[in-house]
């Protein structure tokens, strides 16, 4: 057992298998849709994908609920008991109030627990790029670092990860008030398709438009090509709301052009997808910049 845990959340969308792999500790987020509470579990235990993407395609509304206080001490807690030191790597403070949430327990339990030490670093990122920012320090602690070492890798490695994203309905995010009414009925009358990205500060960004769907999409390759730093040695993560098989497809795009080692999918999550609807599609790399 590694002397330090990682905890993070399930914004991160990592696939589950591979986060019990790394021995993750996860904080669960939660949805609402219409009259039903699904919590995001990484598993997807208590809604299938198919079945939530299905809910929302019918229009039922829908809202998203952060951790509690009590949440976070309950997740940490017990690893402090144990004699392990902690790492908790949060969801974007931008879009979520988790970060400040899980610093607040992280403070409570420094009074309770003098001999530990808990840090937090607010990883400004969304979705499987936060799930890939999360499996970046894990690797690290492989490594055998400390967990200073590993605060101060996943600070440094903040404003490198990159999120390039599309989706397929603009009346999603115009509920979520990142685009204007006008915008939304302009934009899917003319298939006008946004293509966002999570900026420095960890805000979700529109930073341009492409013509179609396939456009999009090659708009997604393009922004990796542009920024990517050395292909060779990384996995491209792509996350996708109930679309896989175009999701696939930008990855057929990337590989037929830049040498990578590989992809890793999973479904958006629950609580981002509520916002970014069915159909969205999500790149993650390790860039100059983001």
């Amino acid at each position: 057992m590694c002397k330090f845990a990682i905890v993070t959340d399930s914004c991160c969308d990592l696939p589950a298998g591979l986060a019990r792999e790394m021995d993750l500790s996860v904080i669960n987020l939660s949805v609402r849709v219409e009259d039903q509470t699904f919590v995001n579990h990484l598993d997807w235990r208590e809604v299938s994908a198919g079945d939530f993407y299905g809910l929302l395609r019918a229009q039922k509304s829908s809202s998203t609920s952060a951790p509690s206080l009590g949440d976070y001490l309950q997740g940490l807690e017990p690893l402090l008991e144990q004699g392990r030191d902690v790492l908790v790597l949060s969801f974007s403070s931008a879009l979520s109030s988790t970060a400040a949430t899980a610093a607040m327990a992280a403070q409570e339990l420094a009074d309770r627990y003098p001999q530990r030490k808990i840090l937090c670093v607010d990883s400004l990122c969304a979705s499987l790029g936060q799930g890939l920012f999360v499996r970046l320090v894990w690797e690290k602690q492989q490594e055998g670092c400390t967990l200073e070492e590993a605060a101060g890798f996943a600070r440094e490695l903040v404003p490198h990860l990159c999120h390039w994203f599309t989706v397929n309905d603009l009346f999603f995010l115009h509920r979520g008030g990142r685009v204007s009414k006008t915008t939304a009925v302009l934009g899917s009358a003319l298939q006008i398709k946004p293509v966002m990205h999570v900026d420095d500060e960890g805000r979700l960004i529109k930073i341009g438009t492409a013509r179609g769907r396939k456009g999009s999409i090659i708009a997604l390759k393009d922004h990796l090509k542009e920024t990517i730093i050395h292909p060779e040695d990384q996995v491209i993560y792509i996350s996708h709301g109930d679309c896989e098989a175009e999701a696939r497809q930008l990855a057929d795009l990337i590989a037929a052009e830049v040498p990578v080692k590989g992809f890793v999918f999973n479904h958006v999550g629950p609580v981002i997808g509520s916002h970014s609807g069915p159909g969205t599609i999500a790149l993650f790399h390790v860039g100059t910049h983001r």
